[in-house]
């Protein structure tokens, strides 16, 4: 991209096309695109976080911060209420750059951006104010994966770690599940320009801890073992052992979902292991699989505005 970071941040959010909604409203001026958010930037959540992959938490946690609203708007989503903008706390790019210090001062593996799409030229801004005040900790990346290439480039030098979801190979299931029928080629694109910039996989010796390189999470939804297949198919004949896939079996039904044949009940044992026996008959070595009964609501952190 021929535009510099700081004239892009200034135009993006006036006629916003972050994401590949290209909802091209004007946010500073107080629209509301699908994301449900303005120029304003809220934040849900900012704490420990103890249950991502293992190489991302580690034991002391990872250092999640939980921006209101989001691009995709699963009918699934176990995040509803700041998907939607229900919760949240807005807050100045000073004090997210204040907040991303705390995180590392209360011993944070790292920063893990959660759903932070449409608020990149925000983030970028705070990231440069925290650098200077001495953040040291590796950023993470935590996406849908719904993303634009241009988006992803203007991200470069800022992540270190990309932690997208693929949740869809097929089209007609993201237009169901996600009113997004462009989201595989879209997924895919963004993921090679994940790819690009991060490189090979790398972890501190000593802890396990991941300092730089892409995780790809699949949730397997319930009644969906093909495009499960279809995604991990692609994943490792596309990327091999340059990336790590973690397939996931955590899908909560709620309440948005009851009247859903599908949706409202769990991914069963059989389902899962199906998913996880296939990943193994390609070849899959390098990555994560959930063991025992984790579709639970604790793993739903409460949006309560803590360490905002």
């Amino acid at each position: 991209m021929c535009m510099d970071r700081t004239a892009w941040s200034k135009r993006i959010m006036q006629e916003c096309c972050l994401c590949p909604r290209n909802c091209k409203v004007n946010r500073r001026k107080g629209q509301r695109g699908y994301c449900q958010e303005t120029g304003e930037l809220v934040v849900a959540r900012a704490a420990l976080h103890m249950w991502e992959e293992t190489c991302i938490s580690g034991k002391e946690g990872s250092g999640t911060v939980f921006f209101s609203g989001c691009n995709m708007g699963c009918v699934f989503c176990q995040n509803y209420s700041i998907a939607r903008s229900k919760v949240g706390k807005p807050i100045s790019v000073k004090r997210l750059a204040r907040i991303f210090l705390e995180l590392q001062e209360q011993g944070a593996n790292n920063i893990n951006l959660v759903t932070p799409t449409h608020y990149v030229p925000q983030i970028t801004e705070a990231l440069d104010m925290a650098k200077q005040e001495g953040l040291r900790l590796p950023i993470v990346y935590n996406t849908s994966g719904y993303e634009k290439t241009e988006t992803i480039q203007m991200l470069k030098g800022y992540v270190d770690i990309y932690l997208p979801d693929f949740k869809y190979m097929e089209e007609e299931l993201a237009k169901k599940y996600s009113h997004a029928p462009d989201y595989p080629a879209y997924a895919k694109e963004a993921l090679e320009e994940m790819v690009s910039q991060v490189g090979s996989l790398k972890f501190d010796e000593k802890t396990g801890r991941m300092k730089r390189g892409v995780i790809v999470r699949h949730l397997v939804l319930p009644g969906h073992v093909k495009n499960a297949k279809a995604v991990i198919r692609y994943l490792y004949e596309t990327y091999g052992e340059r990336i790590m896939i973690s397939i996931m079996n955590q899908y909560t039904p709620m309440e948005q979902v009851k009247d859903d044949p599908l949706l409202a009940r769990k991914v069963t044992k059989r389902e899962y292991e199906r998913v996880v026996d296939y990943a193994m008959e390609l070849g899959v070595e390098c990555g994560f699989i959930q063991e025992g009964e984790v579709a639970s609501e604790s793993f739903i952190p409460e949006f309560d505005g803590e360490g905002v």
